[in-house]
Parts: structure tokens; C-alpha cells; sequence
């Protein structure tokens, strides 16, 4: 059975608000039957909740679960596309099992009565874009996080799917901007001020440890005249990235902090 993965298909520019993209998430599933179909409605619901809401917490909430078992109440539409489009059918895997983009669009006066009784409220103000100032290192030398370096292409687009699971957007900044900053690899200094408006620049060092094992990471950031801290291990640099993520929709929505 193909692992389930959810993703956003909306990554939002800065300012973007009640826009029906926050009500809406696609999930890989297998086939086009009900096998998959009720995880796959679950899933989509949980990630709109915390896209709308911007509380993260909700993904390990249990009444979310909940939820989930009566997730096609909220649903309004959905589609599937297949993943495999264009591939040739050899097998069962190509026919029965083959993997589908489930596209769930939910009723939004119905996810937003739901966040009431959760305690939470749609999140309506500027959603930032997330600037990483990030020093990585897997197993040879560190390396900086940077929109040209093209041994950090996976890294790049990675960042920018984990941005738009969670309904914000990305943005890699240059090497003559982290130079700017006094970013170099291995060493980085506190997080800048945004160039731009409506940006959060996150200062971090992600390296991969054979021990744990897994990657480890170290987050900073400087956001209304606060400054947080916060940190993961142990994970791929997906969840890692996720967890950049995480953190600054948390504190954007006006939560108390990035965990």
C-alpha cells in the first residue's frame, strides 16, 4: 500500500487572506476507491485546519482525529489526477494500486465552525514568506542554503513544498544577500531584519548526525521585537524544514510561541 503524503496546493504570496486555497490540500493515495479515500479525507482536513487556523498543535490533536472519521461532512468537491500519467500499465501496481493526487476542497463556514468548537479562529491576517539563513552539512563540509548553489536544488524545493503544506511561501535568498548578512558556511550570526516586507528570515544550522541518527537543527528567529528559539533531531531534513515551518506560522497567527 503507497504511503499516504499530504501537500498543499496553494502557496500563497504575502497578503493573501481568506482565499478558498486555504480550504483545500491533495494527498497521494492508492487507487481511486474508497481504500484509501476516508485517510485520505482525514489527512486533507487535518492540514487544512492547521493552514487556516495557523496552530500547528492541531496535528497531534485528538479531536482532530476525530474529526477525521467524519472528514467527508466538511468535503464540498474532490478530484483525483493520476500520479502515473503517461506511464505505461504493466501490472496490478499500474491499474488497481496505481497512486492518485487526491484533491479535497472543504465547505469553509463548515471548517471554520469546526475551529470554533476546537477553540481556534481562521487566521486572517498577512501570511509572511519564509526566509532561511541556513548553514547545511551532511557529510562532507557545511554548505550555505542559497537560490544558486546546485548541489542544494533538492534542499531548495523541498523548503518551498514544506512552506506550502502549511499555506505560507518560501523565498531562497542569494549568496551575495547571505554575505550581506554575514551568513558563511558553519557560522551564522542572528537573523537580520527582512529586506522586504511581509518576509521572516529564520537563522539556522541543520547538519546530519550519524549518532542520533538523523538530522539535527537549530532555529532563531526575531519577530515583533521577540526573539525564539527552538530546535528538532533525529529526523529527515523534510520534517526538519517542516519544522522551520511550524515555528513561524505559529508565531505569524499570534500563538505564544514557534512549539
Amino acid at each position: 500500500m503507497l504511503a499516504l503524503v499530504v501537500v498543499s496546493l496553494f502557496a500563497p504570496s504575502a497578503g493573501a487572506q481568506d482565499t478558498p486555497g486555504l480550504y483545500q490540500a491533495t494527498a497521494i493515495v492508492t487507487g481511486t476507491d474508497m481504500r484509501s479515500r476516508p485517510t485520505g479525507f482525514a489527512r486533507c482536513l487535518r492540514d487544512v485546519l492547521v493552514k487556516v487556523s495557523g496552530e500547528p498543535r492541531l496535528i497531534k490533536d485528538p479531536r482532530v482525529t476525530e474529526l477525521g472519521r467524519h472528514a467527508d461532512v466538511f468535503v464540498v468537491d474532490f478530484s483525483y489526477v493520476d500520479v502515473m500519467a503517461g506511464i505505461p500499465i504493466h501490472d496490478d501496481q499500474g491499474t488497481y494500486d496505481r497512486p492518485h493526487y487526491l484533491t479535497v476542497k472543504f465547505d469553509p463556514a463548515k471548517i471554520d465552525h469546526a475551529l470554533a468548537d476546537l477553540g481556534e479562529k481562521p487566521w486572517r491576517g498577512e501570511r509572511p514568506v519564509v526566509v532561511p539563513m541556513l548553514s547545511m552539512r551532511r557529510y562532507g563540509p557545511p554548505f550555505l542554503l542559497s537560490a544558486e548553489l546546485a548541489a542544494a536544488a533538492d534542499e531548495r524545493g523541498s523548503f518551498a513544498e514544506r512552506a506550502a503544506e502549511f499555506g505560507l511561501s518560501a523565498r531562497i535568498p542569494s549568496e551575495g544577500e547571505l554575505a550581506g548578512w554575514g551568513a558563511e558556511p558553519g557560522r551564522i550570526p542572528p537573523p537580520p531584519d527582512a529586506a522586504r516586507a511581509h518576509e521572516i528570515v529564520v537563522a539556522g544550522t541543520l547538519a546530519f548526525n550519524e549518532s542520533v541518527p538523523g538530522w539535527e537543527g537549530s532555529w532563531r528567529m526575531h519577530q515583533d521585537g521577540r526573539d525564539y528559539v527552538w530546535a528538532i533531531k533525529g529526523v529527515n531534513y523534510d520534517e526538519a524544514f517542516r519544522d522551520i515551518i511550524r515555528g513561524v506560522l505559529r508565531v505569524a497567527a499570534g500563538h505564544d510561541g514557534p512549539s
